[in-house]
């Protein structure tokens, strides 16, 4: 008996953490598809009487600038996800492989500015962005996402680098090859599940990143899928939130599509870069 009562409370358990986890996206995808007028209704709706997909046609046909920030973040995202996966493997191989002067200080000093909250350096990155006129441009959101990237990717790719014997380099340059062929052909390939790991968290972060998006830009052309909801769906006397819902769910997709194709990748990256010889 006490056994069975232990299995139905764990299902009980387990239920209400899955409710937990998808009742907002539930609540997000109904309220897409209602109208916006019943949206607002009291006692809401758990399923709208009157479905209605405008919002998203709304959304496609552009007409509140939706398609403009997708553009931008996709554009922002991708930049940002390659520069920060060839940085971050050139820096971690170096920290793996080579001693220098103040490496240990140095790599330090990366993983604590990842410490600093975000509303602390973006003043100081607003004055520097002013000054060299990278606000409201491409070039200023991508090394600002990828500032907020990098950090963790280094530290991810070094720890990867760590985990592949030395012993094979050692027998590539035996057979001729230099550094960097050792490199592209030897230990790159076997890095691929750690890459995608890392392209993965620098995509997620520049997608869904709002404080440098929303401070570094000042043009509806310019912003990107976040400051862009913020700032069109709701206002002091308007709140679109059925069209808000039905970008979030249009913008959701691509994430749920990058998990299911890159999940196995993803796992054993983020594994085997915490590991530490």
């Amino acid at each position: 008996m006490i056994t069975g009562f232990k299995r139905v409370g764990l299902f009980v358990a387990l239920a209400i953490i899955l409710l937990f986890i998808f009742l907002p996206i539930y609540w997000m995808v109904v309220t897409s598809i209602k109208p916006n007028e019943a949206a607002f209704q009291i006692p809401p709706e758990l399923f709208p009487s009157e479905p209605s997909l405008m919002s998203y046609i709304n959304q496609l046909q552009d007409r509140t600038g939706f398609l403009t920030y997708f553009v931008n973040t996709l554009i922002v995202s991708l930049a940002t996800t390659l520069l920060s996966i060839v940085v971050a493997v050139f820096a971690g191989y170096a920290f793996s492989r080579f001693q220098f002067p103040g490496k240990g200080p140095l790599f330090i000093v990366i993983l604590a500015s990842q410490m600093f909250p975000l509303t602390l350096i973006v003043v100081g990155i607003y004055v520097l962005f002013n000054q060299l006129n990278l606000l409201d441009t491409y070039l200023g959101l991508i090394l600002a996402f990828t500032s907020f990237s990098l950090p963790f990717a280094i530290w991810m790719m070094e720890g990867f680098f760590n985990t592949i014997p030395r012993d094979l380099e050692e027998a590539a340059m035996v057979d001729g090859s230099g550094r960097f062929g050792t490199l592209f052909k030897v230990i790159l390939p076997l890095t691929r599940p750690g890459i995608i790991a890392v392209g993965v968290y620098s995509f997620l972060n520049s997608w869904n990143n709002l404080l440098f998006a929303l401070s570094l830009t000042s043009s509806q052309d310019m912003r990107t899928i976040a400051p862009g909801f913020l700032l069109t769906y709701v206002g002091e006397f308007q709140y679109f939130w059925a069209d808000a819902m039905a970008g979030s769910v249009i913008v959701t997709l691509p994430m749920i599509v990058i998990f299911i194709m890159l999940q196995r990748h993803l796992v054993q990256g983020m594994t085997a870069g915490a590991v530490k010889e």
